[in-house]
């Protein structure tokens, strides 16, 4: 049963009161924004007339309606943009550009992936607006970052996976390297984002002081090379493509079975004794050549090739069942259907419904929040918004700001 939930006009949560001005689009922004949204932050999306973010079209599939006719808003788009409003601004135009400076008087953060330079030309550079507004927070994301020799070049996910190195690592020894099967430089940079974006805004917090910062696809990929990156500069040795093998604990991969593949995550010498013990050969623990981690890394090749026949005569659920049983961590390679109705999943709230005007079913089904607050939990008010569906809204706002001021 999927969650249902409610549309919550009035933000809640730890950042309520905070205001963001959304001028990134595709995935790396759009999913930090939508992070700090969902814990409440107001979040202003400011989309280019009649087009919209990017990532509107990056489809199929498509939301539909009853008849099964596609909308314009994708998939795609719905992932990242939850818990925003959309105002439709163009800000190459006199008027526009007005608009968003003085939405941004009303904002603590701004988040932008422009290309390095691009905000300038419009005077929206954060050289060009700290000195008027000193408290501001101003994200920048870039493929490459702000300095250094390839600052100018565009940033995608998949350039980023193949400059950092993760796809060398990624992929089956004899076969071409892979890139991981999400936008996953993206997606952390999203989250690297909204840590630094919270970081920054408890340094002004603290001292009225505000900052630019500076985030790039591919720093954020070397930075989560972790422990193989910091394999190659211990050791000079460059490391190679393993599959789903781990370079330093053996066996932690995944085994084919009777009736399909099953993953093993042996992580020390007393889950690999009981281990043994399930599969019917306690003495391969006993062998020195086994016994150990160390020598077991050592001895990979010949150790998988004893265990690989034995695991065919297994089936999954048995297996797994007696693994849990003995303390051996191992577990399932679930489909999506799987995923998304697995009892797990229901109990984490990690499928969500939200109404959408444009769903023949009048609802939209969206991949939950992770984070569990006890105290101020995450909302899920506003489905992914269509293209300035929020622009008189957010405008009869600043009119009333203006005329606040005015009279005061």
């Amino acid at each position: 049963m999927v969650n249902r939930v409610q549309s919550i006009e009035k933000p809640t949560g730890p950042l309520a009161g905070l205001r963001i001005l959304d001028l990134s689009r595709i995935l790396a922004g759009p999913y930090c924004t939508q992070l700090l949204g969902d814990m409440g932050a107001d979040v202003i999306k400011v989309e280019r007339p009649g087009a919209g973010d990017d990532t509107r079209s990056w489809g199929p599939p498509y939301v539909t309606d009853a008849t099964g006719v596609a909308s314009s808003e994708s998939a795609y788009y719905l992932s990242a943009n939850r818990n925003k409003r959309s105002i439709a601004v163009d800000i190459a135009t006199a008027e526009g550009l007005a608009i968003v400076k003085e939405l941004l008087g009303t904002c603590d953060v701004l988040v932008e992936n422009f290309k390095v330079g691009g905000l300038a030309r419009y005077g929206l550079s954060y050289d060009d607006l700290q000195a008027e507004h000193p408290g501001l927070v101003y994200c920048s994301i870039t493929g490459f970052g702000q300095a250094g020799p390839n600052a100018h070049r565009a940033g995608y996910d998949l350039l980023a996976q193949g400059f950092g190195g993760i796809m060398s690592l990624t992929g089956v020894p004899e076969g071409e390297p892979m890139k991981v099967g999400v936008g996953i430089c993206d997606v952390m940079t999203g989250m690297y984002a909204a840590t630094s974006i919270l970081a920054a805004l408890r340094h002004r917090d603290a001292t009225g002081e505000g900052q630019q910062i500076d985030l790039a696809l591919v720093d954020v990929q070397t930075s989560w090379l972790v422990n193989e990156g910091t394999n190659y500069l211990l050791s000079g040795e460059l490391p190679q493509r393993r599959g789903n093998q781990h370079p330093n604990i053996v066996p932690y991969q995944v085994f084919e079975v009777s009736d399909g593949h099953v993953i093993v995550a042996v992580g020390n010498d007393g889950q690999f004794a009981r281990f043994c013990t399930i599969l019917g050969c306690p003495d391969l623990a006993a062998d020195p050549h086994y016994a150990t981690n160390p020598s077991r890394l050592e001895n990979r090749e010949a150790l998988i090739a004893l265990l690989t026949p034995l695991l065919r005569q297994q089936q999954q659920t048995p297996l797994l069942t007696a693994m849990e049983a003995r303390g051996v961590p191992g577990g399932p390679i679930n489909q999506l259907d799987q995923v998304f109705d697995s009892d797990q999943v229901r109990a984490r709230d990690m499928k969500v419904s939200m109404q959408h005007p444009k769903s023949g079913t009048g609802t939209v089904d969206l991949i939950g929040n992770p984070a569990k607050f006890s105290k101020t939990p995450v909302t899920y008010r506003r489905a992914p918004p269509l293209c300035g569906a929020d622009s008189e809204e957010i405008l009869d706002e600043m009119a009333e700001l203006r005329s606040a001021a005015a009279s005061a």
